[in-house]
C-alpha cells in the first residue's frame, strides 16, 4: 500500500524520487526501493513524507482506492465510501462521518448543491452560523 501511495503522490505532484529524495534528506535510492516494495521508509522518514504530500500519516501507510480510482486525499480531506440512494431518496451517512463530524439522530442537514461541481450535506448549525456572518446587500446599514 505506502509503495502505491508514495508513487502515485510523487507523479501527482509531477516531483522526481530525486527531488523525493532532497526534500525529505534521504537518498534516491531509499524513495525507488519503497516505490518497488523492496523496502519501507522509518517513522521519521513517512512523516516528512505525509508532510511534504499534505496527506495524513495513516492514509500514507494504509489508504486503498479500493478499485475506485480515486487519489489519496489530502490532509483533512476524507472519502468515506460509497452509500446507495434508497427509493425514497433516502441514505445512510456512513458511521466514519457521523463520528468525525458528531451527527446524532434528530440532527438537521442542509443539502446544497453546484451544477458542475455535485452536492454537499452541511449540519444547519454550521449554515446558521456562516449566515450570520454574511451580510447581504438587502440587509439594512447598521446603526454603529
Amino acid at each position: 500500500m505506502i509503495s502505491e501511495n508514495l508513487k502515485n503522490l510523487r507523479l501527482r505532484n509531477k516531483l522526481t524520487q530525486e527531488q523525493v529524495a532532497e526534500q525529505i534528506q534521504v537518498s534516491r535510492q531509499a524513495v525507488a526501493k519503497w516505490e518497488k516494495g523492496e523496502s519501507v521508509p522509518d517513522l521519521t522518514s513517512s512523516i516528512a513524507l505525509a508532510n511534504l504530500f499534505q496527506v495524513t500519516l495513516d492514509n500514507l501507510v494504509h489508504y486503498e482506492d479500493e478499485g475506485l480510482g480515486l487519489d489519496l486525499p489530502p490532509k483533512g480531506k476524507h472519502f468515506f465510501g460509497t452509500v446507495k440512494l434508497g427509493e425514497r431518496g433516502q441514505i445512510v451517512i456512513p458511521k466514519k462521518a457521523r463520528e468525525l463530524f458528531h451527527l446524532q439522530q434528530g440532527d438537521r442537514l442542509i443539502i446544497v448543491g453546484d451544477e458542475e461541481r455535485g452536492l454537499a450535506i452541511v449540519p444547519e448549525e454550521q449554515m446558521s452560523q456562516f449566515f450570520s456572518l454574511v451580510k447581504t446587500p438587502l440587509d439594512p446599514p447598521s446603526d454603529s
